[in-house]
């Protein structure tokens, strides 16, 4: 069973407007509800003018919490088109939040939606987007004279990934492998070594990757 999940890497903006109403979208990358609730704050505080601050949040690798509010506008016209947007990005983990200036005229329910979610919609456009990969995280010492040998089987490895190395009196590599890779790899490594150089398993982790390319732990 699969059970990565995509996250945003950066902050990312969009912007909608329709009959001079102005509607200024920005999704946050988040890991808690307090973070979430905090860039809410920050953003009423900073446009402070602005008539209303949509919002929609989704944290967690099966998206465990999830809240919106339509803050002040009718019901299920802001909030609930946010949430949906975000939903279908496929993005986990995620604060997107959508100011609103009032231009003066009505929308009706219809076309507050449409402009919510489009608002929305811009900023997930906008968006880079990684992958956490739940992961089996080892480690390898490893005797100069077989360090050519257990490099050339990371290199012709799919699923696992090297994370930090050291160089001391033997080279000490940091790897972190797809839970249905470990024992394959294991077995691998003690081959090519003579049984030299074996996994030693330490903790179950998360890494992130970028275009299938390991970039850190997560």
């Amino acid at each position: 069973m699969d059970r990565s999940y995509s996250i945003l890497l950066h902050a990312a903006d969009g912007y909608y407007e329709e009959k001079r109403s102005k509607f200024y979208a920005v999704a946050y990358p988040v890991r808690t509800e307090d973070e979430a609730l905090s860039l809410i704050a920050a953003e009423r505080k900073k446009t402070y003018d602005a008539r209303h601050h949509c919002y929609a949040y989704q944290i967690g690798a099966a998206n465990e919490l999830c809240r919106f509010s339509d803050d002040g506008e009718p019901s299920g016209t802001a909030g609930k088109p946010i949430l949906e947007a975000l939903s279908g990005s496929g993005l986990h983990n995620t604060l997107l939040i959508v100011t609103r200036y009032f231009g003066g005229t009505l929308l009706g329910t219809g076309g507050l939606v449409r402009a919510y979610s489009t608002a929305a919609k811009d900023a997930l456009g906008h968006a880079e987007a990684a992958v956490v990969r739940p992961v089996k995280k080892a480690g390898i010492s490893c005797a100069y004279p077989d360090l050519a040998r257990v490099d050339k089987l990371l290199s012709g490895s799919d699923g696992v990934f090297c994370g930090r190395r050291s160089y001391g009196e033997t080279a000490e590599i940091t790897l972190y492998l797809l839970a249905d890779q470990a024992e394959r790899f294991a077995m691998s490594l003690a081959d090519a070594t003579a049984g030299r150089v074996r996994l030693q398993m330490t903790d179950d982790a998360e890494i992130l990757t970028i275009a299938d390319r390991f970039h850190s732990e997560y």
